[in-house]
């Protein structure tokens, strides 16, 4: 019985650790272009690539897998942009400028595929936010500026299904303490742009990154945001 109990237990571990060996993500960084030159290989993030020997010299990069944030500056600092699984030989603002990286979590689209008509009117409610979006951007204000009426390309809501009290943004805030909206976003609408949301100020802890969208319900980071920036 006590044997059977043991490799049980010794399966269950294996099983464990396939799992995360699944979910780990790895990436190659190159110093020179079409993935030649030095190489190092990532697979836990790095807060500060002069551990490394690699600051600022990385001009390829191959993600194996999981989604990785890139930064210009040390402990995911200054300008970012994510790299999903694929080569990628063309770094544009980020060749020979990365000092800092990290796996992150990609938020889902939204509420999921499918046609959805919550105001019971036969059209699908995403496509008339779509539109309400293209108006307000058009729309004129006191001697014809364009985009007077343009809304934040983010918004955040204190519950769920966009409901209570909620704040909009243009740029990035390293603390929501001063919205005072810290861990208290529940619900969110992206209008333009990827946003990554953070558990912690300055953009630390646990960070997910969403694409333009409605999303009623933030799951895993639900009254967890701290901090948030578009990356893209």
């Amino acid at each position: 019985m006590k044997h059977t109990a043991l490799k049980t237990l010794a399966f269950a571990a294996a099983l464990l650790s396939q799992i995360a060996a699944a979910h780990a993500g790895e990436i190659t960084l190159f110093s020179r272009d079409n993935f030649r030159g030095e190489e190092v290989t990532i697979r836990d993030g790095a807060r500060d690539l002069r551990d490394a020997g690699f600051n600022d010299r990385t001009s390829s990069l191959i993600v194996h897998s999981g989604v990785w944030e890139v930064c210009e500056h040390k402990d995911f600092g200054g300008y970012c942009a994510v790299f999903e699984r694929g080569q990628h030989n063309d770094l544009r603002r980020f060749n020979n400028s990365i000092s800092s990286l990290r796996q992150i979590e990609r938020g889902g689209r939204g509420n999921g595929g499918g046609f959805r008509d919550r105001d019971g009117d036969g059209r699908d409610d995403r496509a008339e936010r779509r539109e309400e979006w293209r108006e307000r951007r058009d729309d004129r204000g006191p001697g014809g500026q364009p985009g007077f009426n343009r809304p934040d390309p983010i918004e955040l809501f204190e519950h769920a299904r966009f409901e209570g009290r909620r704040v909009s943004f243009q740029g990035e805030m390293r603390s929501l303490r001063a919205a005072d909206f810290n861990d208290r976003a529940s619900s969110m609408v992206i209008y333009e742009g990827q946003w990554q949301l953070c558990e912690h100020d300055n953009f630390g802890g646990q960070c997910v990154v969403y694409g333009p969208g409605r999303y009623d319900n933030l799951g895993p980071m639900n009254d967890k945001p701290s901090s948030l920036r578009r990356i893209r």
